[in-house]
């Protein structure tokens, strides 16, 4: 697909991050999502945990009961529970209260990576072996081959359209599936790698580019603008709608940013060196809330004026 490369301006930030440190280390905490219950819910994919953290800093970690299951995506379903991938073939459960159920997928080598919740009150998941997955509230699974051979799919997210919309990280391809399974796809330039997709406040689709280190933007009919991003070699991996802007991280450059509709880009620095952020997510108290995987961390950018707590939780010293 050709595509529009437009400049985006660039806007210098100091503002920085407030950190909370997990409990246990080599956790790994890769994706998050603002829970139904207040909470800010995310993933620890070393430490075959789901972890719960409040606006005021209180934190709390439930143990799965597979080992090895390396927890990976996240998503709120529409019955109240938090819902997540395991790399080794199941999709979890987990109520505001922590008690876990897990769902064994069908089909032989599986290996789920992302999930979202569906406007058909499902959750729809993408496997890295070329499928995706759909699972009601009652555990049912469905299954639909991706067209592309190879197309590894990632992100997948609730699209404008009332469909669910993909990145194929392999393929350099945008996917869209209907409710019924129907899949069409939408060619990227090569050596894209699109990582994190959502729906940004324009009623576009907005995603990660990891390779090519741009954020690319996307209409249901299909055309294409890419925006650069200042810092080169950054490794824009999730991105999340927060507060009328786009906010996306930048894993190998160690920074988070914001992209706005208009479009004009901000980064912010991670306070702990290497910390590697990767998920992001707007909180329930409105601020941008992102994990750092190396660094064990989860984090906070205030962006609202209200506070609900004047709590404040130190964070250890690098290691």
């Amino acid at each position: 697909m050709a595509g529009a490369l437009e400049a985006a301006a660039v806007i210098g930030s100091a503002q920085t991050a407030t950190e909370i440190a997990i409990l246990r280390p080599d956790s790994g905490p890769v994706e998050i999502i603002a829970g139904p219950d207040g909470g800010i819910w995310f993933t620890e994919q070393h430490g075959d945990r789901i972890g719960r953290v409040t606006p005021c800093g209180g934190l709390a970690e439930f143990d799965l009961p597979s080992p090895g299951s390396f927890p990976r995506g996240i998503a709120v379903g529409s019955d109240g529970n938090i819902w997540f991938t395991e790399l080794t073939g199941k999709i979890g459960r987990i109520t505001p209260a922590g008690a876990i159920t897990e769902f064994t997928l069908p089909g032989g080598v599986s290996e789920p990576i992302e999930i979202a919740s569906g406007p058909d009150g499902n959750l729809w998941f993408t496997e890295y072996y070329n499928r995706i997955g759909r699972i009601t509230t009652q555990g049912v699974v469905t299954l639909f081959e991706v067209p592309t051979a190879a197309s590894a799919p990632r992100f997948i997210t609730s699209g404008p359209d009332g469909n669910l919309w993909f990145t194929e990280s392999g393929a350099d391809r945008i996917g869209r599936i209907t409710g019924e399974g129907v899949i069409s796809e939408f060619v990227l330039p090569p050596g894209t790698q699109p990582l994190g997709i959502v729906t940004g406040p324009d009623g576009n689709l907005w995603f990660a580019e990891y390779s090519a280190n741009r954020i690319g933007r996307l209409t249901v009919s299909g055309s294409l603008t890419e925006f650069p991003i200042p810092t080169a070699n950054s490794g824009p991996s999730v991105i999340a709608a927060v507060a009328g802007n786009l906010w996306f991280t930048e894993f190998a450059a160690n920074q988070v940013a914001q992209i706005s509709p208009a479009v004009s880009i901000t980064e912010f620095g991670v306070p702990t060196p290497g910390g590697g952020p990767f998920g992001i997510s707007e909180g329930t108290d409105g601020d941008v809330w992102f994990t750092e995987f190396a660094g064990d961390r989860i984090a906070r950018i205030r962006i609202k004026m209200s506070r609900p707590c004047t709590r404040v939780v130190p964070s250890r010293p690098p290691r």
